[in-house]
């Protein structure tokens, strides 16, 4: 039978056991029974797991076979986030900054041209394969300390995208409430409105979401279209009456008459309009999706990187233009008490414009493209969900086998859409602080994780450089936090969360084989192949590095005269050693070796009882052998020894390996004998 799970290569300092083998020679086991096949339904939500199972790993890719597509086509997909905030953002920007809003609009345009376009540009280079900035801190932090610094980012990332699925749509029900044609039913409604947007989109995924790009490329192109024609009539009308202008700048004067107060003011309020450098991590999430060059290869895809820098720098101009031609047009166009809360303005700047200044038909169809993009943009970050947490929770044992699926996470992640909607009412305002600290901590991440990876390669001066980058998002990441401490409430809710889950699905999978399978050397072959010869094999466990001659030659008396092994059985020790028991699964590789005359085994694996019982039933597979291993008791607290497993791979291995054989063999008939002295 197979021998494990997919994993990947361990890492770091040796822990280890030592085991000694014995297996008594059994006729031909019957096959084991293969469980009945699962129900039509299990089928159909599981659909995909086995195969991203095969494939899992840091760099493992959706199970799914996507097309390939210019970088331009792929832009539109992480644009329907990215632009889509311009649907919200000048109304959330005049409503944070009033009358400096443009000038404090600029700053975030420097802020995101000067600072997380470079940074991401780099991310884009570090991790082509869509990773993201948590795979390259994930590459700084060994051990345990890796896989938590993680799970909190993963909690940041969660708290992102799904307030971006859920704020995308209570901003969608705005326009369609405060449409004039809008049935007038709809009013008051707007939580209802909302999870059926919500559960619509949960809907498309469960149905299968194969022509995303073609999609995202449409509702793009005509969305800055609109736009763009909203902006040029209210520049034009702007440039047409310049009392317009006078007076917005008679007003700052007196509001700020110091230019130093007025730029500082602008730098304080900043933070408040970080929703808009929402957009560059789902950016990197889709780079798989970019079609690179002939030659790219997995390793190595330069055509990538070049398509998805490109991708990232080209979506931040054209943001960077509409952001500030918008927060200029509706800050001098739109009385500043229509942005209030329940005002006509109020997450709606421009679809307000549209309608007074180009008619109530022109309104709607904006409206329409709008409510369109919004919710799509939901869909943007539904996928950016179901690419990171199946790349890292199953894998780290912290998530059950169902969550390498899509369409158990869909539901998942819908019901917990539906939850901070009606906790949150469906205010686009109550929600802006959560979307922008998830967004924040992660550009933070991303621009540390650039700083250590530079300097790192030995360039000292561009990691200076991007130093100073990470140090202007971690003073506006405390200054949103500390503006609006709700973010930070609802990301840590996320992160206790996802550390409670992910570690109670790490203790329920623990007994788990864990193991992809089973590679011997020649020697080791060769060990047990004339083993097998002799009639049988025998394995005796003892903790690693117990010696000398004289102990090898006690525990061969001792294990002789318990299990009633001739002298003339050949035996075998086995050395398991752990380089880092954090991980969850990994290849369980054998490598012979002769020490003081003695014939040893040594393994390397991610858990010492997991990796004993995945090489016992290989052993009994390959030699037709039922094998009895044999341990001495280990002496000490059982918690105590149950967490040294959980955390360092040890403990108590001889029940541990006991548990681990009986789950993944059903069949006593066919299970190993374990035997404990």
């Amino acid at each position: 039978m197979p021998a494990g799970r997919a994993g990947e290569d361990a890492r770091h300092a040796p822990l280890g056991w030592k085991v000694f083998c014995s297996v008594t020679s059994t006729t031909e086991a019957e096959p084991a029974r293969c469980p009945a096949g699962p129900r039509r339904l299990r089928r159909w939500l599981l659909a995909g797991a086995e195969q991203a199972q095969q494939h899992s790993g840091p760099h493992a890719q959706p199970a799914e076979e996507h097309r390939l597509h210019p970088w331009w086509r792929v832009m539109c997909l992480t644009g329907v986030d990215y632009f889509s905030t311009l649907g919200y953002q000048p109304g959330i920007a005049a409503l944070a900054a009033g009358a400096v809003s443009p000038i404090a609009t600029a700053v975030l345009v420097l802020v995101t041209l000067a600072g997380a376009l470079p940074v991401y540009r780099q991310v884009a280079r570090d991790s082509p394969h869509g990773e993201g900035s948590i795979a390259m801190l994930e590459k700084e932090l060994s051990w345990w300390k890796g896989k938590v610094l993680v799970l909190v980012l993963l909690g940041f990332a969660c708290t992102d995208f799904l307030i971006t699925i859920t704020l995308s749509g209570a901003d969608a029900t705005a326009h369609i409430l405060e449409n004039p044609y809008a049935p007038h039913a709809l009013h008051g409604h707007q939580v209802a409105v909302t999870l059926v947007l919500l559960a619509l989109l949960g809907g498309v995924f469960l149905r299968g979401f194969t022509e995303a790009v073609g999609i995202a490329v449409v509702l793009v192109v005509i969305y800055l279209s609109l736009n763009a024609v909203v902006i040029v009539d209210a520049l034009i009308k702007i440039v047409s009456h310049p009392h317009l202008f006078s007076d917005w700048h008679a007003l700052l004067v007196n509001e700020h008459p110091d230019p130093l107060a007025l730029v500082g003011f602008a730098l304080i309020v900043f933070p408040k309009l970080a929703l808009g450098l929402s957009g560059f991590e789902t950016g990197v999430a889709v780079m798989p999706l970019v079609r690179g060059d002939p030659g790219d290869t997995e390793a190595n895809p330069v055509g990538r990187i070049r398509g998805a820098r490109t991708l990232l720098t080209t979506a931040a101009a054209i943001m960077a233009v509409f952001l500030i031609t918008s927060s200029l047009s509706t800050t001098l166009l739109i009385p500043e008490k229509e942005f209030e809360p329940g005002g006509p303005a109020n997450g709606r700047a421009l679809a307000y414009l549209a309608h007074q200044q180009l008619g109530a038909a022109f309104g709607t169809v904006y409206d329409v493209s709008t409510i369109l993009i919004l919710w799509f943009a939901g869909a943007s970050a539904m996928a950016g969900l179901l690419n990171l947490v199946p790349r890292y929770l199953p894998r780290y044992g912290m998530a059950p086998t169902w969550a390498r699926a899509v369409r158990p996470l869909v539901i998942v992640f819908t019901l917990i859409g539906f939850v901070v909607t009606i906790v949150f009412r469906a205010s686009v305002d109550k929600q802006g602080g959560a979307y922008a600290t998830g967004v924040l901590v992660l550009i933070t991440s991303a621009a540390l994780a650039v700083t250590l990876s530079t300097l790192r390669r030995g360039r000292r001066r561009l990691a200076i450089a991007f130093g100073a980058i990470a140090v202007v998002f971690v003073y506006t990441t405390i200054a949103n936090i500390i503006e609006r401490p709700d973010g930070l409430i609802i990301g840590s809710i996320f992160i206790i969360a996802i550390i409670v889950v992910s570690f109670s699905s790490r203790v329920a999978r623990s007994f788990e084989l864990r193991v992809t399978g089973v590679r011997l050397d020649p020697l080791a072959e060769r060990w047990v192949r004339e083993s097998a010869e002799a009639g049988s094999l025998h394995l005796v466990a003892n903790e690693l590095d117990a010696g000398d001659a004289a102990e090898y030659a006690d525990k061969v008396r001792k294990a002789r005269q318990e299990l009633f092994v001739p002298d003339d059985v050949p035996l075998l020790f086995l050395e398991v050693s752990i380089p880092d028991s954090s991980e969850f699964e990994g290849e369980l590789d054998v490598c012979g070796e002769d020490r003081h005359g003695y014939r040893i085994l040594r393994l390397t694996s991610t858990s010492v009882p997991n990796a004993i019982a995945a090489l016992l039933l290989h052993l009994r597979d390959t030699t037709g052998m039922r094998p009895n291993v044999y341990f001495e008791w280990s002496e000490g607290n059982p918690i105590v020894n149950f967490l040294r497993f959980l955390f360092f791979g040890a403990g108590e291995v001889a029940t541990v390996t006991r548990e681990v054989l009986r789950e993944a063999e059903p069949d006593p008939d066919r299970r190993p004998f374990v035997h404990v002295a």
